[in-house]
């Protein structure tokens, strides 16, 4: 893994892991909580190979994370936070970089995607485990966080400083949620 591959502690695949799979979860086949059907399943293979022979998959997964993003900040969008789908200027600048070196690799991702494109789970820590994208001190840590009162977001404790672990914390506590009521995890920015 080169340093262009990483921003501070955070691996850009496994972010991209991440996301995709917690957008996959909340398609409109699995746990509603975003307006995507099965884009992220087999069924969006089917459709999108055909104009995207080669990165349909990555055409899939910034689709619907577009959408969880957009979903997300109409539900709950505080200034100077973070979510899952929008961390830092800086941060998203550098995926967004590393992105088409991904499409040359396509075929390296494909056992990924088509792990996701079989997922019928709600259960956000259940997958998150099953593709080992989240660690026992992640997951000890999420247990900790509380819902806030106002029933749809879930403040991490800890301010985004562009660590891992604030990441990882946000995509755990999508869990708050229940399949049709999606419930926003947010972190504050360190600067804010």
């Amino acid at each position: 893994m080169s340093a262009a591959d990483t921003y501070n502690d955070i691996d850009l695949a496994w972010l991209m892991k991440l996301r995709t799979v917690v957008a996959r979860l909340g398609e409109m086949d699995c746990a509603r909580w975003w307006n995507s059907q099965g884009q992220l399943g087999r069924q969006g293979v089917t459709v999108l190979r055909r104009s995207f022979p080669r990165t349909h998959f990555f055409a899939q997964a910034k689709s619907v994370q577009m959408i969880a993003a957009a979903r997300c900040a109409e539900i709950f969008n505080p200034p100077g936070s973070v979510n899952l789908w929008h961390l830092t200027d800086d941060l998203e600048d550098r995926l967004d970089s590393i992105w088409e070196s991904w499409l040359d690799a396509a075929s390296t991702w494909q056992p990924f995607f088509e792990h996701v494109a079989g997922m019928k789970s709600t259960d956000v820590l259940a997958a998150l485990n099953d593709f080992d994208l989240v660690t026992d001190a992640d997951i000890e840590a999420h247990a900790k966080i509380k819902k806030s009162s106002d029933g749809r977001s879930i403040p991490i404790p800890e301010k985004f400083e562009g660590r891992r672990r604030t990441v990882a914390l946000l995509a755990l506590s999508f869990s708050a949620s229940v399949p049709g009521s999606l419930v926003v995890p947010y972190a504050r920015k360190a600067d804010a």
